[in-house]
């Protein structure tokens, strides 16, 4: 025992030494596997992730170049589109739609040269069947030029239609907007119906339709003259013989349903009635311009047009049946004569000035370009602005009252009987930078007078001077006003016609 405590105290200052164990050096060894095994996952993944990204950052490179020239494209069309949207409405964006008889054709075709011009518009005459052609006539070749193309209405056998007063061919008239938007016409904002009796003033129309935005849904047009044709047939119908304008968007609604429409509907008598009863299913009411002039009227139209509401002078219609507009010539050459103070300022055609003579005491009443009236007399505007009862009712049993708007008669007193003067040549002065139009007496016997005054029948000829007025209806409606012009000539009056001056008022002080 002695022996042992002796070996374990002989080196009290050092400590005993031990080796590790087989189980420690397993652990230390798996540790470091593991962790080099770790390191290595790590290593490889991340760069998978960079030969992904770059290849990824190659493939948009490559995706996006390719499409650079598609998006250079609908970016090049989306502004092409915008400046067309804000281009003005001009006539290259309407398209005319003209019902037509076969039976009236040769007649009416007259008609539509005076206002329709192939090279700046486009337009189709709608006919029930084609229209035989003379072989040796040069004149029906020379037509091709002057009108717009023909086409024949499609069938309508599958539509009912029991009004016994009316023809089956309202259903295909009714249907002629439809089948023109089928077409496929590009650049399209509206479709003008009109008949083959109808004259256009077709500057006015733009003037029109310019108010309204084309992209949104339209019915624009106006009503019959005739109080109970209004309530026959509604007084929120468009009637089409004085024309009506229909929307691209609407046009294109309408044609969706149309044909469905006019099945419900086999009583009405028209295309007019059909194409309103489509537009009430639609929810879409009718918008009024007085211009679209569809004169359910007998007679003389002079009233009318001498006394023409403040608005732009679009169109007239029944010309058939009305007298000539000038006296002692046709019907054709009537309205060719309109077209030439048309032509200068379309915008002031037919527009209404009252002014007073104070001197002579004389009212006169200027529709420029058309005529000049003088009345003895001092008349108030508002009882000149209403149209003279120089035509009949579309029911000619009807009295006065059966109009749709006011009218006053006319005068039976030997003085007041109106002095006439007609329009015979209108010119523009270039050095004046106005136009000047002439109007000659009509010569009919006037009762005598007994009013101590100066007997208008003195005055041969008048003469207006006018400068053209393109804007005139881009401001708020007014009527222009007119100055009678002293001078010593006593058998010629002359009269300036423009915009009302500062202050300037109709009145006899």
């Amino acid at each position: 025992m002695k022996g042992n405590q002796k070996d374990s105290s002989e080196k009290p200052g050092m400590l005993s030494v031990t080796r590790p164990g087989p189980k420690l050096m397993v652990w230390l060894i798996c540790f470091i596997v593991f962790t080099y095994i770790i390191y290595m996952l790590k290593l490889v993944s991340t760069s998978r992730s960079c030969d992904d990204s770059i290849t990824f950052t190659t493939l948009s490179a490559n995706v996006s170049s390719s499409s650079a020239l598609p998006s250079r494209r609908r970016e090049s069309e989306e502004e092409e589109k915008v400046d067309t949207v804000d281009e003005p409405t001009d006539l290259n964006h309407v398209v005319f739609g003209i019902a037509a008889s076969s039976k009236l054709w040769k007649q009416r075709k007259e008609y539509i040269k005076i206002w329709y011009k192939p090279k700046h518009m486009r337009g189709y005459v709608w006919l029930d069947k084609e229209v035989k052609r003379n072989s040796s006539s040069n004149e029906e070749d020379d037509d091709e030029d002057l009108l717009p193309p023909v086409k024949i209405s499609g069938g309508t056998a599958s539509f009912p239609y029991t009004n016994k007063q009316g023809q089956r061919s309202a259903l295909r008239i009714s249907r002629i907007v439809s089948e023109m938007l089928r077409l496929g016409l590009k650049n399209v904002r509206w479709f003008v119906m009109g008949d083959d009796d109808t004259v256009f003033v077709t500057d006015n129309l733009i003037r029109v339709l310019r108010k309204y935005d084309h992209e949104q849904m339209y019915y624009i047009g106006s009503l019959s003259e005739s109080h109970l044709q209004n309530i026959f047939f509604s007084y929120g119908m468009a009637y089409g013989g004085g024309g009506f304008a229909i929307s691209y968007p609407l046009a294109k609604a309408l044609s969706k349903m149309q044909d469905r429409c006019i099945q419900r509907y086999p009583a009405l008598y028209g295309s007019d009635d059909r194409m309103q009863a489509c537009m009430a299913e639609l929810g879409v009411p009718l918008t009024k311009e007085l211009g679209f002039h569809q004169y359910d009227v007998y007679g003389s139209l002079f009233g009318l047009l001498a006394a023409h509401p403040v608005t732009p002078f679009v169109s007239v219609h029944h010309l058939d049946v009305v007298e000539p507009i000038f006296p002692n010539t046709t019907r054709v050459r009537a309205l060719k004569k309109l077209t030439v103070p048309m032509k200068l300022d379309s915008a002031g055609l037919l527009q209404q000035s009252i002014c007073y003579d104070k001197h002579k005491s004389w009212t006169v009443s200027v529709s420029w370009g058309y005529a000049v009236q003088i009345f003895r007399g001092i008349f108030s505007p508002r009882e000149m602005e209403m149209p003279s009862r120089t035509f009949l009712n579309w029911y000619k049993r009807a009295d006065y009252t059966a109009y749709a708007f006011n009218t006053r008669p006319v005068s039976r007193q030997p003085c007041q009987k109106p002095f006439v003067y007609y329009m015979s040549t209108t010119r523009f002065d270039k050095q004046l930078n106005t136009t000047v139009s002439e109007y000659t007496r009509h010569r009919v016997s006037h009762p005598s007078c007994k009013w101590k005054m100066t007997n208008p029948a003195e005055i041969n000829t008048i003469v207006v001077y006018k400068k053209p007025d393109p804007h005139l209806w881009e401001r708020s409606p007014r009527r222009n006003c007119c100055r009678v012009l002293q001078t010593k000539r006593n058998n010629t009056l002359w009269i300036n016609v423009g915009v009302c001056r500062e202050g300037e008022v109709t009145e006899v002080k």
